[in-house]
């Protein structure tokens, strides 16, 4: 049975937070059913984990899910926040690019999702546009809020050499994020876009590595496409 770590998010001590204010690791469960659901064994891996240990941990796992969140900061591509920046935790930055360091040092699978996927492109040398009104050429709406997760709203192209040719080639997604990559690493290849030139997966097939700018976990229960790349990522990746 595959063994997925699935890197946990962060809630800092907020007033909106039922915690008594204290901050917490935690995950969305349609993570874990959906892992679960393919065949997968998770092991949630808190985002503050002593450094040192990190090699031991990931040693424990098979692959590794970097889920959606926050804004990745700039600091970790070289440029300053522009105005529309929004949240950032840049200790989960460092981890998770500490996590994706390790992850290729010992030849491991790895998947992220929307936050995951701008992070895993930042970490093998690409940038990102801190908002989509900087792209120089117009794109349509990104953030499909207040429309629910479970329904798609535009429309990629899915190119079918890649290994999300199980999809259509023409894919309905749904849309949460106003961050996108801009300079694609040297180590990935864009296997997925919106009309409008967004970037919506990448790979390196050689190195195991999957990304994509939607977000399957909302749909997969409902969408035979979206439990797919799950089923991808646990049992063929």
């Amino acid at each position: 049975m595959t063994i997925i770590g699935l890197i946990g998010g962060q809630y800092l001590s907020t007033p909106e937070l039922p915690f008594h204010e204290f901050p917490v690791t935690y995950t969305r469960t349609a993570f874990i059913d959906a892992l679960q659901d393919v065949g997968a064994t998770v092991i949630m891996i808190p985002i503050d984990q002593d450094l040192d240990k990190l090699a031991d941990t990931i040693s424990l796992v098979d692959k590794v899910l970097l889920t959606g969140g926050e804004d990745v900061s700039p600091e970790f591509y070289g440029q300053d926040p522009h105005m529309r920046l929004g949240n950032i935790n840049p200790n989960r930055d460092r981890f998770e690019l500490a996590v994706i360091k390790e992850v290729l040092k010992q030849e491991k699978a790895l998947f992220g999702i929307c936050r995951g996927h701008q992070l895993l492109n930042v970490a093998l040398g690409g940038s990102l546009y801190q908002d989509l009104s900087l792209k120089t050429t117009e794109t349509f709406k990104h953030m499909q809020a207040p429309t629910k997760a479970i329904f798609p709203t535009h429309f990629i192209q899915v190119d079918q050499a890649s290994s999300l040719r199980f999809l259509p080639e023409t894919y309905h997604v749904n849309s949460f994020h106003h961050q996108m990559i801009d300079t694609v690493s040297d180590d990935l290849t864009v296997i997925a876009s919106a009309s409008d030139g967004v970037i919506e997966a990448v790979e390196n097939k050689e190195k195991r590595l999957l990304g994509v700018q939607w977000h399957p976990e909302c749909a997969w229960a409902t969408t035979t496409h979206e439990r797919a790349i799950f089923d991808f990522f646990v049992n063929e990746l």
